[in-house]
């Protein structure tokens, strides 16, 4: 019996969007293994293969310097964000490593109030259990469903 559980799967993906929707984002980069893939982009780009990302990181180090950079460097409306997450589906699992397909819904709320929806689509993850017992992501593609992306896509979703 694998180690991976749609439990599990459940309450990493609740403390992942807790920790963005409470604006802890210097935690953020711990969700990840060391070397991974975090890559935003749409379903139409996803379906045709293209590689290519709105948001592209492959290690920790460029999650962390992603919010160093927002904290510091980036100029944007003070906003926030709310997700509701859907249950894990467990496409492949094994003893140590799970694909796991997510639908989302994120909600940005502005700082007048203004609540909207920001994005919706899924993850795609490649889950990991690393050394300590923990699962952290060795992949997380979101792929959103619309091709209209916000250009003030500053927050992790």
């Amino acid at each position: 019996m694998s180690t991976i559980t749609q439990e599990k799967l459940s309450a990493l993906n609740a403390a992942y969007a807790r920790c963005i929707d409470n604006d802890q984002l210097e935690q953020w980069p711990d969700y990840f293994q060391e070397k991974c893939l975090y890559l935003i982009t749409t379903a139409d780009n996803h379906d045709a293969g293209m590689q290519a990302g709105m948001v592209y990181a492959d290690t920790r180090g460029m999650l962390q310097d992603r919010i160093v950079a927002m904290r510091e460097a980036n100029i944007y409306e003070e906003q926030r964000y709310r997700h509701i997450i859907g249950i894990p589906f467990i496409v492949e699992n094994d003893d140590r490593l799970a694909s796991v397909e997510t639908p989302f819904i994120v909600m940005r709320i502005m700082r007048g109030g203004e609540t909207m929806v920001f994005a919706t689509g899924r993850y795609l993850d490649r889950v990991i259990v690393d050394g300590n017992g923990s699962l952290k992501f060795a992949e997380r593609v979101v792929v959103c469903d619309s091709t209209n992306i916000d250009t003030l896509l500053v927050i992790p979703l």
